[in-house]
């Protein structure tokens, strides 16, 4: 039976009282409006600060100050291994085994990493299948690894695009391209959820389909890791890559993380560019020449973490552990569903919400979509302290958060939207 749902303050503050990842909200630090804090929708663009990252930040310097190049053996957190520490954490929210997944680089340097070694085109075995309407960098990097062997993006891109004037791209029409366009297709690189729609996509389906046809899948999380449960390993995904800096609460620019299965991970004939870092570690530091990949993901790194750019994600990763993606994942599956239902009692505003009403399609994102006044809307909202996100040409996207976000936030958007003449 479907939850009941009650367009009132006071079902929204029972509904916080009785929440029990409530408390969550008091590990981060909200900007200010008018001296409150600001009802904060943007986390699938970036996520807020936790509190503890200043202390973190600080022990990292005092112990730089204290040991200076010892630091990287004697810190409480040596930097030598400092990837290590992140791992066990990132297995469990994207589901893999610990050395299937790695912490680095930022989001598109490890999708273009990832595509040298996994999109190998050969003879008629060529074509890189996508949605259409990708966030732009992921355009961006296929074209240019497509260009980077001698290949006319035109050709060799497959687009899929939502069918008969819909917004969402169904997920049988990413499963029927993948079986038309059979032995040329050389990989699919989906991203697991929409940015402009916040549709997920079943990506244990897209990855049987693609190996069926001879081909590998790759998937961009930027909007799925720290939103979802993922299970990379058990669907058998080939690789995936992700930002932090939106649910992982990373900051910006925050370092960047990558998933291997442990098929390829460990497979060392397996082409990958050489770096120090991604180099067996028993070995780095007799300087000699070629190139040995330790096992694991961690062989696609290319240079020293970078400790400082690392620390916010240490922190976000420690409160994702206190809190359970799934339990996550149970409280955002509520919160999207309570802001469904008081979306659907505004009657008198030019939208449509174009995410998928089906619980499990989607994440903790509704999108939006204005015919008309979407931008007057948008401005009103920020101007009394409600922080959603814009996205051209006529969408608001907000973001009800778990960790953060409770229904009180939900019903107060609702509140401004209805006053909104």
């Amino acid at each position: 039976m479907p939850p009941t749902y009650e367009a009132s303050l006071e079902y929204a503050l029972y509904q916080d009282n009785t929440d029990k990842l409530f408390s969550f909200r008091e590990r981060f630090l909200f900007p200010q409006h008018n001296g409150a804090d600001v009802r904060y929708f943007c986390g699938n663009s970036l996520g807020l600060q936790p509190k503890s990252v200043s202390y973190l930040m600080d022990k990292e310097l005092r112990d730089w100050a204290r040991y200076g190049v010892e630091v990287h053996f004697k810190a409480a957190y040596p930097w030598f291994s400092y990837h290590h520490f992140f791992a066990e954490r990132l297995a469990r929210i994207t589901g893999a085994g610990k050395d299937e997944v790695v912490a680095m680089n930022t989001l598109t340097v490890n999708l273009h990493l990832l595509m040298l070694s996994f999109y190998r085109p050969q003879g008629k075995r060529y074509k890189i299948l996508m949605e259409a309407g990708a966030f732009p960098s992921d355009q961006y990097a296929i074209e240019t690894q497509v260009r980077m062997h001698g290949l006319d993006p035109d050709e060799a891109i497959i687009e899929i695009t939502p069918q008969n004037g819909a917004y969402l791209i169904e997920d049988v029409d990413i499963i029927n391209a993948i079986e038309e366009a059979g032995d040329s297709l050389a990989l699919v690189v989906i991203g697991g959820v929409n940015y402009y729609t916040g549709q997920f996509f079943d990506l244990a389906e897209i990855t049987k389909a693609a190996h069926k046809a001879g081909a590998y899948a790759g998937f961009d999380l930027a909007h799925a890791v720290g939103n979802l449960p993922l299970r990379l390993h058990d669907w058998n995904v080939d690789f995936a890559c992700w930002c932090s800096y939106k649910y992982l609460n990373s900051g910006p620019g925050g370092v960047g993380g990558a998933f291997v299965h442990e098929r390829h991970s460990n497979d060392p004939k397996l082409f990958r560019l050489g770096g120090w870092w991604g180099n067996e570690e028993k070995t780095r530091f007799k300087m000699q020449k070629g190139f040995v990949p330790q096992k694991g993901a961690a062989s696609w790194q290319m240079s020293n973490a970078p400790v400082f750019n690392m620390v916010a994600h240490n922190a976000s990763l420690d409160i994702f552990d206190k809190a359970g993606i799934d339990n996550l994942r149970e409280k955002s599956r509520k919160l999207t569903g309570y802001m469904a239902f008081l979306l659907a009692q505004v009657k008198h505003l030019p939208f449509d919400v174009i995410t998928p009403t089906e619980p499990e399609r989607r994440g903790c994102q509704l999108s939006l979509l204005f015919t008309d006044r979407g931008r007057e809307v948008f401005d009103a909202l920020t101007a009394i302290g409600i922080i959603a996100d814009w996205r051209e040409p006529n969408v608001i996207r907000i973001a009800p958060v778990p960790l953060y976000n409770t229904f009180e936030d939900c019903y107060r958007f609702y509140e401004v939207l209805m006053k909104i003449k």
